[in-house]
């Protein structure tokens, strides 16, 4: 089974007049590889693959895949029609990447069975490892507990990024072992190390990755003290970077920093003045 265990960071897509910002994006990532991360998952919800068409998602992957190894890359593969889903799985595939993150589909609210076929047709296709998104509050379809177990038995998928909000579930699939757990909810990555979960796929982690990255080897040393202690100091920003529909948050982070415009492509909008404010005196404390 593929190994994906670590801090993997949900990449946002820099945007600079309303076009992909490639030099901030290289920069970006390049900056988040240096700190330690496992590695970077591009074009998934934070990197705003929505608002993004396929050209412009296969661009971005190609940029970063320039900055980083192949095997520190994850792809997001989303959709409600398999058979564009399986082409588009297809055109990904012809790069090396480490593995590919999908998303039940989303809006049609398919039935458990149909969830269930849907991972198997694209597992079956995969020739890279396979992600389960579980993330019902977007997709509005839950992947039921006994589903879930069940798809992840198959030979190509090798997690789970849990946005479930269920811990019986967490619990479940961690004690299984058929496929490592990643936290995909912030506020809950030290709780998710500390029952045995495999690392976690994080938005907020673009500020501070190193603090990310040494909380979780504080875990793997044994040392809980010393990794509550890095989860509290992160506390402040991670429950502000969450305060407004992701990725505005940590895109005005990013810019406070230099790093990339804060800009978001429609609908999405730009953080409030309240939240900038709020920010300034969170990233104060922590940078």
């Amino acid at each position: 089974m593929s190994d994906l265990r670590g801090i993997w960071v949900a990449l946002a897509t820099p945007f600079r007049s309303g076009e992909v910002d490639f030099e901030a994006l290289q920069g970006l990532a390049k900056k988040l590889l240096a700190e330690g991360t496992r590695g970077l998952v591009v074009c998934g919800t934070t990197g705003e693959a929505a608002a993004l068409d396929k050209g412009e998602q296969l661009a971005v992957l190609d940029a970063v895949l320039q900055v980083a190894q192949p095997h520190q890359v994850i792809m997001g593969l989303s959709g409600y029609n398999l058979q564009e889903v399986l082409a588009f799985q297809q055109k990904i595939q012809q790069r090396e990447i480490a593995g590919l993150l999908v998303p039940a589909p989303c809006y049609i609210r398919p039935s458990q069975q149909g969830i269930e076929s849907f991972f198997q047709t694209v597992a079956d296709a995969a020739s890279v490892a396979l992600v389960v998104y579980d993330i019902p509050y977007r997709t509005g379809v839950r992947i039921e507990r006994e589903t879930l177990r069940r798809i992840v038995r198959h030979p190509n998928i090798v997690a789970v990024k849990d946005c479930g909000g269920d811990i019986e579930t967490t619990l479940a699939l961690i004690s299984d072992g058929h496929a490592q757990v990643l936290a995909g909810e912030d506020l809950q990555i030290f709780t998710h190390l500390a029952l045995g979960g495999a690392g976690a796929i994080s938005a907020s982690a673009h500020v501070r990755a190193d603090l990310y990255v040494q909380m979780m080897r504080h875990m793997d040393e044994g040392d809980i003290s010393a990794a509550r202690a890095v989860f509290y100091r992160l506390l402040p920003w991670i429950q502000t970077a969450f305060c407004e529909a992701n990725p505005a948050v940590v895109k005005a982070a990013l810019s406070v920093q230099g790093l990339i415009a804060n800009e978001l492509r429609e609908p999405m909008q730009p953080s409030g003045a309240q939240t900038l404010g709020r920010l300034q005196t969170v990233l104060a404390a922590l940078l």
